[in-house]
C-alpha cells in the first residue's frame, strides 16, 4: 500500500555550546566551517493525505522544545535512523499519536543539520568534497544506529518496505568440510574447528544441508560467550593435567559453602537469602467484568534477594552509549526474569579503559578511544537505569595502560560491568517444568536487524573481526518499553500462588534462537515456533534474521493456554507488546519456519524444510569438550625505585590519577534514590563527596533490613602476580562491604573473570587465579561465588603503518560482594565527624607492614610497574578485621571508616578529609619503623623508635612506600578517649600488630590550630607535607572537570569544579520552622480514607513510593493507569485527590511531560474528565517531576494554573541526580502548610526541569512554592546548587487556592529518614522517625479532613 508523507519541520535540535563543542573538529575538516546548526524534521507516513484540520493537531502535537533559530541555507546534512528500521523514538511517538485519536501509520524524527561555510576575500564560496562530507557525516551520527542522507526527499526511504532476504543453505553434503569453514567466516560464525567437525557430522547423519538459520543459532548457543568453553575446559598446564575445569573450580566454593545459597548456576540470575518484609502491592485482578483499578494494599511475605553481574565490553567498545545502555539493560533483563518472575532492585557500574589522555598506543580505527567510552559509555548505562527506574548505586572505574617489558599492557578493548540486585518473592524462585501444549511467548520490544552475531563476535578479539561484523554485534536500547514488560511481570508474581508465568528467560545473547530454546530445553520439552508470529519493527529481515537478532527489552514466557486471557490483560493494561510465538511438544525436536501451531504443519509449502528441524540434543548437546594445554610464562620485574621523587608531586600526582580522582562525573548523571529503597549510596556527608565504600538498599519502606553491595579489583596487580591480583579484589571487596553490618556468613560473590586466552603465559595465569580463589582463599573465607561472568578475549590488535600491534589486558577479577543485612542502621561512612573535639585515626594494616609497591597507582604515574604486589598472605586477618570491626561498631567506637585501596594510605584519608571538610595531621612514624613487629614492642606500646638520624633518602624513600602502598587495610577515625577500648579490641582479634595510630584530626574546636583545613604529614616531629583541603579537593576533582567540561554544558563544569572544597561551604543543613515529628493528619486518620489516584503513564517509575508515602498519611493510594481511564476501569470522579507521578512517560518523546500531557488534551473523553475533576472544588492534585512538567502542560485546563511555566532542558543540558537544598515558601499549598521557612535537602532527579517561562507562563504571577537554595540558604540559579538553573531558583508551583501543587524534587523518595544520603539526624527525630518531607502527605489528609 503507498503511503502519503507529510513533512513538518520542528524545533532546535543542538544547543549553542555542543554546537561550540563540534566546531573545532569539523574545522579540522575544513579551516572555513564557521557554523553548525540543527533542527528536527518530523515525516508523518499515513495512509493518505491529511485534512486541514488534522494537519493543524499533527503541527500541535509535534511543537515541543526550543523554535530553530539557525541557519537555513548552508550544506545540508540529514541524520534518520538507521534506513530499515524504526528507532525507539518513533514508536513511542506513534504511540501517542494513537492514544490522541491521530489516524496515522508512523511518525519518525530526523535531525536536519545545516553547516554553514565562511567565503574568501574575493567573495567565493568554498565547497566541501565528497571525502569531506563523509567526515563531517561521520562526525554527526552513530554508524550502528543512524544513516546520513542529503535531502528530506531521500529521508522518505525510512518508510521503504524492504524486501527480506531467502533463507539459505551450506552444502555440507556435496561440499562437505570446505563449504562450512567458508560460511563460517562470511557469516561471523566464530566456530572452533571440533565445532565444524561436530556439525559436519551431525547433519552427514541427518543425511541434510543445514539452513542459515540453525548455523547462526547453533555458533550463538555454543559461542564462547554462551557455552563458557574454556571454562569448562580441560587444562594441562607446564605438562600436568589439571584435576577440575576453572569452573569445576568455581562450584567448589558453593560445594563447601552452601549456606544461604536459594539458587546458584541455574537461572539468570543467582539468589540468596533475604528478609522477612511487608509487601506493597496494587493486585490488578484480570476479570472480565472489573469496572475499577485496584487499591495498595500491606502483607507480608519473604523476598529473597537476587545477585547479577554482566559485561558488555566487546559493544561498549564499538559504540560506547548503545553498548553500555544495553549492557545494564540486558542485566536488569536477568534480574527481572529469574525462577517465575521477579525485580530488578539496585544497579552497579564500573569501567576499565587504557589511558584517557597521552596515550602514545594508537587503536582500530572501529573502536571508540578510551575518552569516548569514559564520556559517552556511563552516560547511555546511566540512561538505560534512570529511564528504566534502578538506582545506580554502586560501581568502579579504573585506568590502566603500561608498557611492562616487552608487552603494552592495557584495555583498548575496555571492561564494561553492569549488575546489581534485585527481590523475588521465595514462592517463586523454581521455574517450573511446563507440559506440552504450553503457550511460549515473547514479551517487550519487537525485533530488528541489531545485534546480528553478538554472541559470537564478543568471543573474538576487538579488531580481528570485520567492522561491518563488529557494528552488527551491537545493539541499542528502550529503556521504556522494558520498564511497561517489567510492569507486566510484577503483575503476574504479584498474583501469588495465581502467577500465570510458569517459567521465563530474559533475550539477550543469540535472541530468540538462544532464549526460546533454552527455556524450552530446560523444562525437557522440545517446541515448534511460528515465524511469521514474531513481532518485527522493521521489513526485509530474512529468516535468520528474525531468529537470531540480538533486539533488547524482550523476555520469553511459558504460561498455560488457561492463563492466555489473564496475561493479555496484563498487557494491553501496560500497553506491553506480546505475541504467542510457539507451543512447546514432548517430543524433543526444535522445529521453527512459517509453521501452524495447533497443528505443526508447514503453511507455504507443505514437506519443504523448515528454517529449523534438529534434535535438541544436537542443538545443545555436548560438542566434544575443548582441552588447553597451556605453559607458564614466568617473567622478571624491576623493583620499585622511588629515589629522588618529592612527596608533593607523588601526592598531586596520585590524586590526579583518574583511578583515584573523584568519580562524581559518573555519579551525579545517575538516579540514586528512584524506588524509594536506597539507605547509603555514593555520596556522602553534607557536602555530598562521591567516596562511600558500600551500596545499602532497605528490604521494604517499614523496617530497617536490608541488602549490601561493593565491588573490589586489583587487575594491574596481575601484570606481576596473578593469583595476588585475585586474592586482593575478593578481600578489597570485602573491606568495601565491611562499611555495611554485614556477617561473613551471609556474603555471597559474584566474580567476573577477564583474560587475553591464547596469549603466551595468560591461560596458565588465569587458572591460577581461579585456583587461588575458588581452591584456596573463598574456602578459607567460608564464602560462596554462585555467579559470575566470564570474557576471555581481552586483547586488541591491528595494523598499523604495515606493524601489528597488539594491547592485552592482564587477567581481570571483577568480584561484586553482596550480603543481606539484619539491619541497615550500622552502615558507616568514611565523613569524618568533625564535631568531635578530640579524635584519632587507626590504621589497621593487613599488609603488616611489607608496604609492597607492584601495581601501585604510584608506580602506574613513574611508569614503573615494580616486582613485589600487594597480597592477602593470611585468610585468617580478613576474618579477623570483619570481626574487630563488626565488634567496634557494635561497641559504638567507629567514627568514620573507610577502606585502604587504590592511592594507598594517602588517597584514603585525603577522601575521609574531603567528606567532613576536615583538617587531618598525619604522623608516618609508626609505619617507618623496621623490625618484627615484636622486638621493637609496636605489638603492644603502638609507639616507635626514632629512627631520624637513618639515611635522609631512604627515610624519604619509605616514607612514599608507607603512604602510597596499597596494601589491605581500613581506616577508622575513634575517638581519642576511646583509644585504649578500641586496641584492646583489635588485640583481641589478633590485630594489635598491624594496627597503628597514624594521626590526628583538626576539628574547628580543637586547641591546636596547625593543621586546620588541611592535610598535613608528619615525620620524625617534622611537617614533611602541607597543603589545604581545598587545593587538593581541586587536584582530586580535575578528571571530572575535564570531562564534563567536554561532556555537559562547559559552563556549568566551570561552576561545578569551583565550588568543590570550597573551604567556606556549609555544607547542606536542617533548618525547620515545624516539628517534623508532629503528626497533622493523626486526628483525621480513623475517620475514613480517602481514596487518591496514583497516576500513571507507560514508562513512568516513581509510583510504588508515591503510593506508600499517602497510605502512611491515612489514604486509600489506588494504582491507576492512563489506560484504565481510557478503558473506563477508574473515574477520576471517584477520587478525591490525583497524584502523577515521577519517570520518564513515554520515554520523554516530544519532550518531558508533553507526551503524557497531550494524550488527555488531544483525547476529548480524557480531557473532559480530567477538567471535571479540577473544576471540582473538594479535590487536590500532586505533580512530582514527570508529573509535575505534565501538570504544567495541562495549565490552560487546572485552574489557577495559566502562569506556570513548561518545564525544559536543564541549563547543564544532562540528567541531574542530586541531593540538594531547597526551601519551602510561604504558599497557599495545602501539601506544604506550617512548613515555610524551612530549608532542608531533598532528592533531586531530572534532565527536564528548568522552569522556562519564555515558552508558558507568566514570571510575575506565578505562585512559588519552593525554591533551590544554596548551602549559605540563599536562593541561587548558580549551579549546581540549584541544579536545573531555574529563575529565582523556582522548582515548584501552586494556585492561589492551594488545591494544585506542581513540584520538580522528589520528596516521596525522602519520607523517611533512613532514605536520606544525608540529613541532620538530631534536628529531625533520628534514623528510625519519618523525614519532615512527610508533613506534605499529612497535610493533605489533614485538608480533606
Amino acid at each position: 500500500m503507498s503511503l502519503h508523507i507529510t513533512q513538518l519541520e520542528g524545533g532546535n535540535a543542538l544547543s549553542n555550546f555542543r554546537a561550540q563543542q563540534l566546531l573545532p573538529q569539523l574545522q579540522a575538516i575544513h579551516p572555513k566551517i564557521d557554523g553548525l546548526a540543527a533542527r528536527h524534521v518530523h515525516l508523518v507516513a499515513q495512509g493518505s493525505a491529511p485534512s486541514p484540520a488534522e494537519l493543524e493537531r499533527l503541527a500541535a502535537l509535534l511543537n515541543y522544545g526550543d523554535p530553530y533559530t539557525g541557519a537555513q541555507d548552508g550544506v545540508a546534512l540529514l541524520v534518520t535512523p538507521r534506513l530499515g528500521t524504526v528507532s525507539p523514538w518513533a514508536s513511542k511517538a506513534t504511540d501517542i499519536a494513537h492514544n490522541c485519536g491521530l489516524q496515522l501509520r508512523r511518525v519518525e524524527r530526523i535531525t536536519e543539520y545545516r553547516v554553514s561555510l565562511k567565503g574568501g576575500l574575493l567573495g567565493g564560496k568554498p565547497e566541501l568534497s565528497a571525502a569531506q562530507l563523509q567526515q563531517v557525516a561521520a562526525l554527526l551520527h552513530d554508524r550502528m544506529t543512524e544513516s546520513v542522507v542529503a535531502t528530506r526527499a531521500e529521508a522518505e526511504r525510512l518508510f521503504t518496505e524492504l524486501a527480506a532476504e531467502p533463507m539459505a543453505f551450506v552444502d555440507v553434503l556435496g561440499g562437505g568440510r570446505q563449504a562450512l569453514e567458508a560460511a563460517n567466516k562470511a557469516w561471523g560464525l566464530a566456530l572452533a574447528d571440533d565445532e565444524i567437525d561436530y556439525l559436519v557430522n551431525a547433519f552427514t547423519g541427518l543425511k541434510r544441508n543445514p539452513t542459515d538459520v540453525e548455523l547462526m543459532m547453533f555458533a550463538q548457543a555454543n559461542s564462547e560467550h554462551c557455552r563458557h568453553k574454556i571454562f569448562n575446559a580441560q587444562f594441562t598446564i607446564d605438562g600436568v593435567a589439571q584435576d577440575k575445569s576453572l569452573f569445576g573450580m568455581i562450584r567448589h566454593t558453593e560445594a563447601i559453602s552452601p549456606r544461604h545459597t536459594v539458587v546458584a548456576y541455574a537461572d539468570n540470575a543467582s539468589i540468596m537469602e533475604g528478609s522477612a518484609v511487608e509487601q506493597f502491592f496494587a493486585i490488578f485482578e484480570s476479570n472480565v467484568d472489573q469496572s475499577s483499578a485496584t487499591s495498595y494494599q500491606k502483607q507480608s511475605g519473604i523476598h529473597h534477594v537476587l545477585m547479577k553481574v554482566e559485561t558488555h565490553n566487546h559493544p561498549t567498545a564499538i559504540s560506547p552509549f548503545p553498548g553500555a545502555a544495553t549492557g545494564a539493560g540486558g542485566e536488569i533483563r536477568d534480574e527481572g526474569a529469574t525462577g517465575r518472575g521477579s525485580e530488578p532492585k539496585a544497579g552497579l557500574t564500573g569501567f576499565t579503559v587504557s589511558k584517557l589522555w597521552g596515550s602514545q598506543v594508537g587503536k582500530p580505527e572501529h573502536i571508540a578511544s578510551p575518552l569516548q567510552i569514559m564520556t559517552e559509555g556511563p552516560l547511555g548505562g546511566a540512561a538505560f537505569n534512570n529511564e528504566f527506574g534502578r538506582p545506580n548505586l554502586c560501581g568502579y572505574f579504573r585506568e590502566y595502560e603500561q608498557q611492562v617489558g616487552d608487552i603494552t599492557r592495557g584495555y583498548h578493548k575496555p571492561i564494561m560491568i553492569a549488575g546489581g540486585l534485585g527481590t523475588i518473592d521465595a514462592q517463586h524462585v523454581k521455574k517450573i517444568l511446563f507440559p506440552a501444549g504450553t503457550l511460549l511467548i515473547q514479551l517487550g520490544g519487537p525485533g530488528m536487524r541489531i545485534g546480528m552475531g553478538g554472541g559470537a563476535a564478543s568471543s573474538m578479539a576487538t579488531g580481528t573481526n570485520a567492522a561491518e561484523l563488529d557494528f552488527d554485534s551491537v545493539q541499542r536500547g528502550n529503556p521504556e518499553i522494558e520498564r511497561r514488560a517489567q510492569e507486566v511481570i510484577n503483575h503476574c508474581w504479584a498474583q501469588g500462588a495465581n502467577n500465570p508465568i510458569l517459567a521465563i528467560h530474559d533475550v539477550g545473547a543469540g535472541g530468540l534462537s538462544n532464549a526460546f530454546p533454552e527455556l524450552t530445553n530446560d523444562a525437557g520439552r522440545g517446541a515448534r515456533f511460528d515465524l511469521r508470529a514474531v513481532p518485527l519493527e522493521e521489513s526485509g529481515l530474512a529468516p535468520k534474521e528474525i531468529w537470531s537478532n540480538e533486539s533488547q527489552e524482550r523476555y520469553v514466557l511459558a504460561i498455560a493456554p488457561e492463563s492466555l486471557a489473564q496475561f493479555t490483560a496484563f498487557c494491553e493494561r501496560e500497553r506491553c507488546p506480546f505475541a504467542v510465538v510457539g507451543v512447546a511438544t514432548e517430543e524433543r525436536q526444535l522445529r521453527v519456519g512459517d509453521i501452524d501451531l495447533q497443528t505443526g504443519a508447514q503453511r507455504t509449502t507443505p514437506g519443504a524444510q523448515p528454517a529449523v528441524d534438529m534434535p535438541m540434543d544436537v542443538l545443545l548437546g555436548k560438542p566434544p569438550k575443548m582441552h588447553r594445554d597451556v605453559q607458564t610464562v614466568r617473567r622478571s620485574f624491576a623493583p620499585m625505585n622511588l629515589d629522588g621523587l618529592p612527596l608533593e608531586k607523588a601526592v598531586i600526582d596520585v590524586l590526579a590519577h583518574p583511578t583515584v580522582a573523584s568519580k562524581r562525573f559518573l555519579i551525579n548523571i545517575g538516579d540514586r534514590a528512584v524506588g524509594g529503597l536506597t539507605h547509603r549510596d555514593q555520596m556522602v556527608g553534607p557536602w555530598q563527596v562521591p567516596v562511600a565504600d558500600v551500596a545499602v538498599t532497605l528490604a521494604d519502606y517499614q523496617g530497617f533490613a536490608g541488602e549490601a553491595m561493593a565491588m573490589g579489583e586489583r587487575t594491574p596487580l596481575a601484570v606481576i602476580n596473578a593469583p595476588a591480583s585475585g586474592r586482593m579484589a575478593v578481600a578489597e571487596s570485602i573491606t568495601n562491604l565491611l562499611a555495611a553490618p554485614i556477617a561473613l556468613s551471609r556474603v555471597k560473590l559474584s566474580a567476573n573473570w577477564m583474560a587475553a586466552c591464547g596469549e603466551p603465559g595468560e591461560d596458565a595465569d588465569l587458572y591460577a587465579t581461579v585456583r587461588a580463589v575458588g581452591m584456596e582463599l573463598c574456602p578459607q573465607l567460608g564464602i560462596s561465588i554462585p555467579v559470575g561472568k566470564d570474557s576471555l578475549s581481552m586483547r586488541t590488535q591491528w595494523q598499523e603503518g604495515g606493524e601489528t600491534k597488539k594491547v592485552t589486558s592482564p587477567v581481570s577479577l571483577i568480584i561484586t560482594a553482596f550480603a543481606t543485612l539484619a539491619d541497615v542502621r550500622g552502615t558507616l561512612t568514611p565523613q569524618l565527624d568533625a564535631k568531635e573535639e578530640d579524635s584519632t585515626l587507626v590504621l589497621i594494616d593487613l599488609g603488616r607492614g611489607k608496604n609492597r609497591m607492584g601495581g601501585s597507582i604510584l608506580g602506574q604515574v613513574l611508569g614503573q610497574s615494580g616486582d613485589q604486589t600487594p597480597d592477602l598472605d593470611d585468610a585468617k586477618d580478613l576474618i579477623a578485621l570483619v570481626n574487630a570491626v563488626n565488634a567496634l561498631r557494635q561497641q559504638g567506637l567507629i567514627l568514620a571508616y573507610h577502606d585502604k585501596g587504590d592511592g594507598g594510605l594517602l588517597a584514603t584519608v585525603a577522601e575521609m578529609a574531603f567528606a567532613g571538610q576536615l583538617g587531618v595531621a598525619l604522623n608516618v612514624d609508626m609505619l617507618l619503623t623496621e623490625g618484627d613487629g615484636i622486638s621493637d614492642s609496636r605489638m603492644d606500646s603502638g609507639e616507635g623508635k626514632n629512627w631520624g638520624q637513618q639515611v635522609s633518602g631512604r627515610r624519604d624513600a619509605q616514607t612514599l612506600a608507607a603512604l602510597f602502598n596499597e596494601e589491605l587495610g581500613v581506616v577508622l577515625q575513634i575517638r581519642t578517649a576511646d583509644r585504649a577500648a578500641v586496641m584492646q579490641t583489635l588485640r583481641e582479634h589478633g590485630l594489635i600488630q598491624c594496627s597503628h595510630t597514624i594521626g590526628k584530626t583538626r576539628p574547628a574546636a580543637s586547641p591546636v590550630g596547625a593543621g586546620k583545613g588541611e592535610l598535613q604529614v608528619w615525620r620524625d616531629a617534622k611537617k614533611v607535607f602541607g597543603a589545604t583541603l581545598s587545593d587538593l579537593h581541586q587536584v582530586w576533582d580535575a578528571v571530572s572537570w575535564k570531562i564534563c567540561q567536554q561532556r555537559d554544558n562547559p559552563a556549568c563544569a566551570d561552576s561545578e569544579h569551583a565550588a568543590m572544597g570550597d573551604a567556606a561551604n556549609p555544607g547542606l543543613h536542617v533548618s525547620l520552622s515545624f516539628d517534623p515529628l508532629q503528626d497533622v493528619a493523626a486526628p483525621f486518620v480513623n475517620l475514613a480514607r480517602p481514596k487518591v489516584a496514583v497516576l500513571r503513564e507507560q514508562g513512568v517509575n516513581s509510583h510504588v513510593e508515591m503510593a506508600y508515602a499517602f497510605t502512611e498519611a491515612g489514604f486509600e493510594a489506588f494504582d491507576v493507569h492512563m489506560t484504565d481511564l481510557q478503558a473506563g476501569r477508574a473515574r477520576l470522579q471517584d477520587f478525591a485527590g490525583v497524584v502523577a507521578c515521577g519517570g520518564f512517560s513515554y520515554g520523554d518523546t516530544l519532550g518531558a511531560g508533553i507526551g503524557w500531557a497531550r494524550s488527555i488534551t488531544f483525547n476529548p473523553r480524557l480531557s473532559e474528565q480530567f477538567q471535571q475533576f479540577f473544576g471540582r472544588g473538594d479535590t487536590f492534585a500532586l505533580g512530582v517531576c514527570n508529573g509535575c512538567q505534565m501538570f504544567a502542560e495541562l495549565a490552560d485546563i487546572i485552574p489557577g494554573a495559566q502562569a506556570w511555566p513548561r518545564f525544559t532542558t536543564n541549563q547543564s543540558h544532562r540528567f541531574e541526580a542530586r541531593l540538594s537544598m531547597v526551601e519551602v515558601l510561604e504558599s497557599p499549598s495545602l501539601f506544604l502548610q506550617g512548613m515555610a521557612g524551612s530549608r532542608l535537602p531533598i532528592v533531586v532527579s531530572h534532565g527536564e526541569g528548568y522552569a522556562n517561562f519564555a515558552r508558558r507562563g507568566n514570571a510575575d504571577k506565578v505562585v512559588p512554592a519552593m525554591r533551590f537554595v544554596d548551602n549559605h540558604g540563599q536562593a541561587t540559579e548558580q549551579y549546581p546548587f540549584n541544579p536545573n538553573g531555574s529563575p529565582g531558583g523556582l522548582t515548584a508551583v501552586t494556585t492561589q487556592d492551594g488545591r494544585f501543587t506542581a513540584m520538580m524534587p522528589h520528596p516521596e523518595r525522602a519520607f523517611r529518614n533512613i532514605q536520606m544520603s544525608w540529613t541532620d539526624l538530631a534536628a529531625t527525630g533520628g534514623l528510625e522517625a519519618l523525614s519532615p518531607w512527610m508533613r506534605i502527605w499529612r497535610n493533605a489528609r489533614k485538608w480533606v479532613g
